[in-house]
């Protein structure tokens, strides 16, 4: 079978596309409102090896801190990963899926059986 150049060409350039459209790794910062009041996050992932992962910088009314992030999964342009919190002694799991689309991540985030909130996360430009 003979393949011509230009033909290659685009099919290289097309096996390149997803990796870059469902690249995640970098830092995106969101601030949404909820049931306890106004929530800043910052989430930032990277690559280790062939596995993604993540950490979440938070501030809203429990306090301040920094979580790894857990089962960060890309899948095209879907991403989904999950976040421990503990709430007065008790760990709740809240899970975040959405989509990726260039620099702007949609999310929903279901905070155990409590709430399901609605987020975007933008990418913040390397270097700042």
């Amino acid at each position: 079978m003979k393949i011509r150049p230009l033909a290659f060409v685009a099919l290289l350039l097309a096996s390149f596309l997803p990796a870059f459209a469902s690249d995640l790794a970098g830092t995106w910062n969101t601030e949404f409102d909820s049931q306890i009041g106004v929530q800043k996050y910052s989430f930032t992932f990277k690559h280790e090896g062939d596995a993604l992962t993540g950490s979440a910088t938070f501030d809203h009314s429990f306090g301040k801190g920094t979580v790894p992030l857990k089962a960060v999964k890309v899948d095209g342009d879907k991403v989904s990963f999950t976040e421990a919190f503990t709430m007065e002694g008790n760990e709740i799991t809240i899970a975040y899926s959405g989509t990726l689309t260039g620099d702007e991540l949609t999310l929903t985030r279901q905070v155990g059986d409590i709430a399901t909130e609605q987020l975007t996360a933008k990418r913040t430009p390397a270097g700042h």
